[in-house]
């Protein structure tokens, strides 16, 4: 680089620096500030628990994002203070998030963007034990899959939602960026490529066509399937490339994803009730008596008060009768006027109801 350009990066550069300055005692002051607030809570008879308010995390993040002219698009702030609050918030306590493991699964990559990097994780080896760390209070909160823009609804984690008394504390959406990796980074010697049933799923387009040959197996992860890979020359795994620096794998192919825009919705999960955030989903389970007609009259009370119905899933209830849960997710709070007259009206007519949590929509 020749003396003219670093003549006129210089004085740039000293900006930055300035700037750098600036905002770390700035954020030294927010800092502060959330000690205080930490202790007015405590004081005032707050439990642990309450070092998480999801409401107003995302008012926050909202907030700044409505004041934001750019050049940083609105995705970048919400990362850029979700690591802020994270920080100050475990200065209070430390989050400790339970999902999906092992390390490098993208549980753990949903955990990080939901909450920030100031968390204790608690890897787990199924979506069940993410739900009993949680209930059993050995997790302050999990983070589990509940859908995909490909292959649809995460089953188990509905029907676990069905039984388990936590509630949703919030949501994120992750782009999931499919990469196959082995020991020696071809597929050379390669018998069996393993993943998440969903991830195979998701490639199997890619698979077909590029690697016809090689027997697909299950693992209980995409994780999991690279800690296999990294034991075994004869396996390829399926999973997040940042697995394959975790596992000492090479990568074959990157975004092998049949849908190039392939996202998965998660779920936070815990024992809180959430506050109105300002622009906030509910979440519900229903079921109706089986007769003509039941699941057009179970609908009609979001009609008649304005509630707009954002997503439906349906499960077989397991009775041996044809009958069905259904999973619906609605705008606004429960206790929003017409959101809480919608609900009144539902609870009086279906055969099963149950709130599975109110809490802010992704900012």
């Amino acid at each position: 680089m020749d003396d003219g350009v670093l003549k006129q990066l210089a004085p740039l550069r000293e900006g930055i620096d300035a700037l750098d300055n600036q905002i770390l005692d700035l954020v030294t002051q927010r800092a502060r500030l959330a000690l205080q607030v930490g202790e007015v809570k405590h004081r005032a008879g707050g439990t642990d628990a309450t070092v998480l308010r999801p409401e107003r995390e995302a008012q926050v993040i909202r907030r700044l994002q409505g004041r934001n002219g750019g050049p940083l698009p609105d995705s970048a702030v919400r990362a850029v203070w979700t690591e802020i609050i994270s920080a100050c918030r475990g200065l209070e306590r430390g989050l400790t998030v339970a999902y999906l493991g092992p390390e490098g699964t993208y549980s753990e990559m949903a955990a990080q963007a939901h909450f920030g990097h100031a968390i204790n994780t608690m890897p787990c080896a199924t979506f069940d034990e993410v739900f009993r760390a949680v209930e059993g209070n050995r997790a302050d909160v999990g983070i589990v899959p509940v859908e995909n823009s490909t292959e649809g609804a995460v089953n188990r984690t509905l029907d676990l939602l069905l039984a388990s008394p936590l509630r949703i504390l919030g949501e994120s959406s992750l782009l999931v960026r499919h990469s196959l990796m082995t020991q020696s980074g071809t597929l050379e010697g390669i018998t069996r490529v393993m993943a998440h049933p969903q991830a195979l799923a998701q490639c199997q387009g890619w698979l077909k066509q590029n690697a016809d040959g090689l027997q697909r197996e299950v693992a209980s992860s995409n994780a999991e399937a690279a800690r296999l890979a990294s034991l075994d020359p004869t396996i390829a795994a399926i999973a997040a490339e940042s697995a394959a620096d975790g596992w000492g794998l090479q990568i074959v192919a990157s975004g092998i994803q049949d849908d190039p825009h392939n996202r998965t919705r998660f779920v936070a999960i815990g024992h809180n009730d959430t506050l109105p955030s300002g622009r906030d989903k509910t979440s519900l389970i229903l079921a109706v008596p089986n007769r003509a007609g039941a699941v057009v009259q179970m609908l009609m009370p979001l009609s008649q008060n304005g509630v707009s119905m954002t997503r439906f899933e349906s499960r077989p209830a397991r009775t041996g009768q044809w009958e069905y849960y259904f999973y619906v997710d609605i705008e606004g709070h429960r206790t929003d006027p017409a959101v809480a007259k919608a609900l009144q009206d539902l609870q009086a007519q279906t055969a099963f109801f149950k709130v599975l949590g109110s809490y802010p929509a992704q900012p």
